[in-house]
């Protein structure tokens, strides 16, 4: 089975994948951000580097999802290939970063990709305000996230919010503005009690 985290950067992706992993027993994957040869020019100069970053992304995250589709374990994902092309790439794409003549190669590999795989049986998305971002990305304080503006953020932000209104699968959303899900014990179990109810619902046939 797979599972995907989703959610705009700093809204606790990563630590709700490996805190949900270690409590249910699933295997994480994570998000190849550290690796990333492109990252730190791209925040330099986004117009010259969009289409070089986003092919990596994909080309990691089609990676993955093969892996996945392979596998016989549950297996919970940190972000989703379908967020790397219709949150990141149309928001770049939108904001004149990407050409074109880029977007409609890029969307062609991407189309193929998917033709081969499927999406995760559970999307958990993590709503989160521009607020509640930026703070959390002051707190870790990555070097390259330093330059990121409000209005990318921003552009993000909307971008999750049409795309998990119109998402066609199993999604549960979580406000991550009003949990403190890494140091609460009741806040995680919060998010845990509805995730049991979603898998209940997926497994049994009934609705949650």
């Amino acid at each position: 089975m797979h599972i995907g985290v989703a959610g705009n950067i700093g809204s606790g992706k990563t630590t709700l994948t490996r805190m949900l992993s270690e409590h249910y027993g699933w295997t994480p994957k994570y998000e190849a951000v550290t690796f990333n040869p492109y990252l730190d020019d791209y925040y330099r100069d986004i117009p010259r580097w969009s289409f070089n970053l986003e092919v990596y992304f994909l080309t990691q995250r089609f990676k993955d999802i093969l892996e996945i589709s392979n596998s016989k374990d549950t297996i919970i994902q940190d972000r989703t290939i379908l967020e790397g092309v219709h949150i990141f790439v149309a928001n770049n794409f939108e904001m004149g970063n990407l050409s074109e003549r880029d977007y409609r190669t890029y969307m062609d590999l991407f189309s193929l990709m998917m033709s081969l795989v499927k999406a995760p049986e559970l999307l958990v998305y993590l709503k989160s305000s521009i607020p509640h971002l930026v703070s959390q990305i002051q707190k870790r304080g990555r070097d390259y996230e330093k330059s990121i503006s409000i209005e990318y953020l921003t552009g993000l932000n909307t971008k999750y919010e049409n795309w998990i209104g119109s998402y066609q699968g199993q999604v549960l959303t979580i406000d991550a503005d009003h949990l403190d899900f890494e140091n609460r014990p009741e806040d995680f179990a919060l998010i845990t009690d509805q995730i049991d109810a979603r898998l209940f619902g997926l497994f049994s046939g009934q609705q949650p």
